[in-house]
C-alpha cells in the first residue's frame, strides 16, 4: 500500500494534470503559462509544478498519456490486445479512439493542438512522439502478426494502419470540427463497428 506522502504527491500530480487540461483546452500548449496552469489546478505558486514535471513539455505529455483513452489503453492492455483476434482487437482500438470525442475537456486540446502543429514543427513533433506515432506503431505491430499468422492477407501493414485509423480521423473531424449533420447522426459504436467491418473485409483471405 503507498504511503501517505506518495498518495498526496501523486494527488497534487492528478490535481496539476487536470488544471493543465484545462489550459491547454483553452489556450493551447504555447499559450499556456505557468501560472494559469497553477490557479487552473488551486495550487499556490507556478514554481510548484517544477516540483512534480520538468517543464510545459513534460506536463504536456503526462496530460496526454494520462488523460487520452487510446493511450492508456496501449499502456495497460497492448499485450492483451495483441493476443486478440482482429475482430475483437479493432473493436476495443477504435472505442478507445474514439472516446477522445465524448470528453468535452480533451476535444478542444487536440483541435488547438492541430492547429498550432500546423504552424509550428517542433510542436507537431512533441504531439506526434506521445500520440499518433504509438497508434499507429500499435496497430501497424498488431496487423504484422496477424498477417504472418495468415490470419490476415498480407498487405503494407504500416499502410493498413493508417487506412483503419484515418476512417476514425476522418469521422472525429466530419462529426466535431465541421459539423456535417449526417456524422452528427453516426454514433461512435456504429462508427467503430463499420470501419472494422469495412477494413476486414478488404484484408479477408480469398
Amino acid at each position: 500500500m503507498p504511503r501517505r506522502d506518495e498518495q498526496d504527491f501523486e494527488g497534487r500530480r492528478q490535481q496539476i494534470i487536470d488544471g493543465a487540461l484545462q489550459v491547454f483546452a483553452s489556450k493551447g500548449f504555447e499559450g499556456a503559462t505557468n501560472k494559469d496552469i497553477a490557479a487552473a489546478a488551486g495550487i499556490g505558486s507556478p514554481g510548484l509544478i517544477y516540483h512534480y514535471f520538468k517543464d510545459k513539455s513534460d506536463l504536456f505529455k503526462q496530460v496526454v498519456e494520462q488523460r487520452l483513452p487510446v493511450l492508456q489503453l496501449l499502456f495497460h492492455s497492448q499485450e492483451e490486445l495483441m493476443s486478440k483476434p482482429p475482430q475483437d482487437a479493432l473493436t476495443i482500438f477504435g472505442k478507445a479512439f474514439l472516446e477522445v470525442s465524448e470528453n468535452p475537456t480533451l476535444l478542444p486540446t487536440i483541435k488547438l493542438l492541430l492547429g498550432e502543429a500546423f504552424r509550428q514543427p517542433q510542436v507537431a513533433e512533441m504531439f506526434n512522439t506521445i500520440g499518433p506515432s504509438r497508434s499507429i506503431a500499435f496497430l501497424t505491430h498488431y496487423l504484422t502478426k496477424q498477417m504472418s499468422e495468415g490470419v490476415l492477407k498480407p498487405v503494407n501493414p504500416e499502410a493498413a494502419a493508417r487506412c483503419f485509423v484515418g476512417s476514425l480521423v476522418a469521422y472525429i473531424l466530419t462529426r466535431e470540427v465541421f459539423l456535417q449533420p449526417d456524422a452528427q447522426k453516426i454514433s461512435p459504436d456504429i462508427m467503430v463497428a463499420t470501419a472494422v467491418e469495412v477494413f476486414l473485409r478488404g484484408l479477408e483471405l480469398s
